[in-house]
């Protein structure tokens, strides 16, 4: 947190000394001043009451629930009361929303594409994304969402319905959301020329919108994502069990936590893929298609021996198994460091068959500790022996967890876009210069840890605002599975 910036938990009374500036207020907790976000708090139900009777005291923390209807007169009605404040929020911040999407839609990109001159498409797509199908899903929702309104009773509006309907629909922000990173690298370049500099504020001065750069605009889709979940947790906290929107809301937020939890996994499968394309590109002789075209996840590697009716003598290859296909290997015999590709498997077409050690018919052998990969839709079959049955054992589970992905890629409607296909390995091939690497310049948010508005003060320095740390991800286990294996030893 930067020196200036107010700290609080949850039920912590605030006395607001200035509120002039919409998103960011200036108050004081006890002896504490500082700048907070004011999306982040809510004003007192009873403006009336002194702070003292509002603060419960040490040793009364049993009677503050108990005390609490006594102290502000917290019943039925002020509940509901409650209940109608964040109904009415969610629906005025959607209706900014949608017109912060417009402005964004018609300010920028639809100024953007009259200059073939400064912007290619593919410049335009790393910058704003998919936010215009954003924009089209938020007036479908929006419309919807008012039409569940009860503006008599506010309170006895049931919208959890409406979340539960457009669950699938919110996956849109996971590809918005991943392509972030690249908006903030590609518009970090592009300012330090002055004419494009000039032609963003441009932009922003004809479109009336407030005084916040395009990086900080183009932020709020993935700020509001994740404030869905906020949101719902607050209306769920003032809906009665017997209300009947109450099961909807609690299932509403469920669904909401999971596409936030989808979005970062599959931003954490996308991060994935500069790793593979690199891989790629330290094989030897590669042939075929790039393995982007149908793989997105390295899920297990190891050394098998492989026999194959072609080839009845056993070869002693590695393999890797990603989703869709498994690739295998050669070592060079002299330089251990160096892999030569030696083929490809589609597992799309391969069923994976256990067999018990002893001798096999189809190749008049004794095997031990094997499995088979044998076809679908031909004869073609192949036999894998692992050194030691834990290892098959492990092979066996690897195979299902890559078909239980496959199935949930096709469920979630997980893809990869060509462009980002095309530039990870674009980035691969490129030559690494000599000498010491730079330091990564970290110029991406923590999605889900930090849900601040870019807008602050104006007599904040913006050298002074906290710094964002980087979001932690689940752990891939690609280059645990990769640096296992020789080549990637110095």
């Amino acid at each position: 947190m930067d020196d200036q910036e107010l700290g609080f938990k949850v039920g912590s009374v605030i006395e607001v000394m200035d509120a002039t500036n919409k998103e960011w207020w200036w108050g004081r907790i006890l002896d504490c001043e500082g700048w907070f976000p004011a999306s982040f708090v809510r004003l007192r139900v009873n403006q009336d009451e002194p702070m003292e009777e509002y603060i419960p005291k040490a040793g009364e923390k049993d009677k503050d629930t108990r005390n609490a209807t006594r102290r502000h007169g917290y019943g039925q009605t002020n509940k509901d009361q409650m209940r109608t404040n964040v109904i009415n929020e969610i629906l005025n911040t959607e209706k900014d929303y949608i017109k912060h999407l417009k402005d964004i839609c018609e300010g920028y990109i639809k100024q953007c594409r009259k200059r073939a001159d400064m912007f290619t498409e593919d410049q335009l797509w790393t910058i704003f994304g998919n936010i215009e199908d954003i924009f089209k899903f938020q007036k479908k929702f929006l419309k919807t969402l008012e039409k569940r309104i009860n503006k008599d009773a506010p309170h006895l509006s049931e919208i959890g319905a409406c979340f539960l309907e457009y669950k699938t629909d919110f996956q849109v922000y996971s590809e918005y959301c991943n392509n972030h990173p690249n908006a903030c690298t590609e518009l970090s370049k592009l300012s330090k020329v002055k004419k494009y500099g000039y032609f963003f504020e441009t932009c922003r001065l004809v479109q009336k919108m407030i005084d916040i750069s395009l990086d900080g605009f183009l932020l709020t889709p993935v700020q509001k994502i994740c404030k869905y979940p906020l949101q719902l947790a607050e209306l769920l906290k003032y809906t009665n069990p017997q209300h009947r929107d109450f099961a909807d809301v609690e299932a509403a937020l469920d669904a909401m936590k999971n596409v936030a939890k989808l979005i970062n996994e599959r931003k954490r499968r996308l991060e994935n893929i500069d790793k593979i394309a690199h891989w790629q590109s330290t094989i030897e002789g590669w042939e075929g298609e790039d393995i982007l075209t149908s793989s997105s996840e390295l899920i297990h590697s190891g050394e098998l021996t492989k026999i194959s009716h072609l080839q009845s003598k056993g070869q002693q290859r590695i393999f890797f198994l990603f989703d869709h296909q498994i690739i295998y290997c050669k070592k060079d015999l002299l330089r251990r460091d160096i892999l030569y590709y030696k083929g490809q498997i589609n597992m799309d077409d391969m069923d994976v068959i256990n067999i018990e050690d002893g001798k096999d018919k189809d190749f008049n052998i004794s095997v031990k500790n094997a499995f088979k990969l044998q076809s679908k839709i031909s004869d073609e079959v192949h036999l894998f022996l692992a050194k030691k049955p834990e290892q098959k054992q492990r092979w066996l589970q690897a195979f299902d967890e890559e078909r239980k992905q496959v199935l949930l890629d096709k469920e979630t409607g997980f893809s990869i876009s060509e462009i980002q296909k095309k530039q990870a390995m674009v980035n691969a091939n490129k030559p690494h210069p000599a000498g010491k690497p730079k330091a990564v310049n970290r110029t991406y948010y923590d999605f889900w840890m930090k849900q601040k508005h870019p807008t602050l003060p104006a007599n904040l320095p913006q050298q002074q605002v906290f710094m964002l740390a980087e979001p932690k991800r689940k752990p891939s286990n690609f280059w645990q599975n990769i640096s296992r294996l020789t080549p990637f030893r110095k």
